[in-house]
């Protein structure tokens, strides 16, 4: 639906206000490029089950690390990448980057999928899904449990249904949106990066956004005007700040390399 492409352009237009003279950083239309087919969503249906990034987090739980440690390579590797000025492995990594920081933050992936999944599904991991078919079609004992776990995974209020419905009320709001207010990171936020690394604004913004509790409204009561406003006045805004400061987090640890 767009909704990644519109938050990296987003993004990288804030950007361009702190970009340090001189300084190498791909342009939007590259980013892109990493998007869709190309981005973390395309390899789920080239290569389903193997080596897909697996964007869920568990905001309660400082031990659910992969997805937080996943964001901290992206940053390492762009501000590699941003030092040797290679174009490419730089935009790959910024999008890809975006990609996971935008799934974390959004209320959809803080659902404990993968144990739903692996009670779903017998107790078999994430890995086992690795067909089309064994990705949409659960298992089950016998015929009538695969019938019921199926229903309770696709079906009307269903885990992948709800999350599906979710996301795509979240691209339909955002299609009908003009200009966004409060996406610019504030001189605040770029000391605390240099000081401290974009990683406890994550997590700050990580909890304020669980705690607002949208995802659990919306599986009680469909897509509300509450949370059509959140969406628009604080969801989004801060996913696009958040972006835009470990953009910026690489950029200076590039600097770094280039002094020495």
């Amino acid at each position: 639906m767009g909704v990644h492409q519109r938050i990296d352009r987003l993004a990288r237009r804030e950007l361009t206000a702190v970009l340090p003279r001189r300084q190498f950083f791909p342009s939007e239309h590259d980013i892109l490029h990493f998007e869709g087919l190309n981005g973390p969503d395309g390899i789920k249906r080239k290569s389903p089950g193997q080596d897909e990034p697996w964007h869920y987090v568990d905001p309660t739980d400082p031990t659910d690390t992969n997805l937080r440690e996943m964001i901290k390579d992206h940053i390492y590797n762009l501000g590699v990448a941003l030092a040797e000025r290679n174009d490419k492995r730089a935009a790959f990594e910024a999008a890809w980057m975006a990609h996971a920081i935008t799934d974390g933050l959004t209320p959809a992936h803080h659902y404990p999928l993968e144990e739903k999944l692996e009670q779903l599904r017998d107790g078999e991991g994430l890995e086992t899904r690795n067909t089309h078919r064994k990705k949409i079609v659960l298992p089950g004992k016998s015929r009538r449990h695969q019938l019921r776990n199926n229903w309770e995974f696709w079906g009307a209020k269903g885990v992948m249904t709800t999350h599906v419905a979710f996301e795509l009320g979240i691209a339909t709001t955002l299609a009908a949106t003009g200009r966004l207010q409060n996406t610019t990171p504030t001189g605040n936020d770029l000391v605390r990066v240099k000081n401290e690394g974009v990683e406890p604004l994550f997590e700050e913004t990580l909890h304020r956004i669980a705690g607002l509790e949208l995802y659990e409204e919306f599986s009680r009561a469909g897509w509300t005007r509450r949370l059509a406003r959140d969406t628009k006045q604080l969801l989004i805004p801060e996913i696009v700040r958040i972006i835009t400061l470990a953009w910026y987090e690489s950029i200076l640890a590039a600097e770094k390399r280039g002094k020495k």
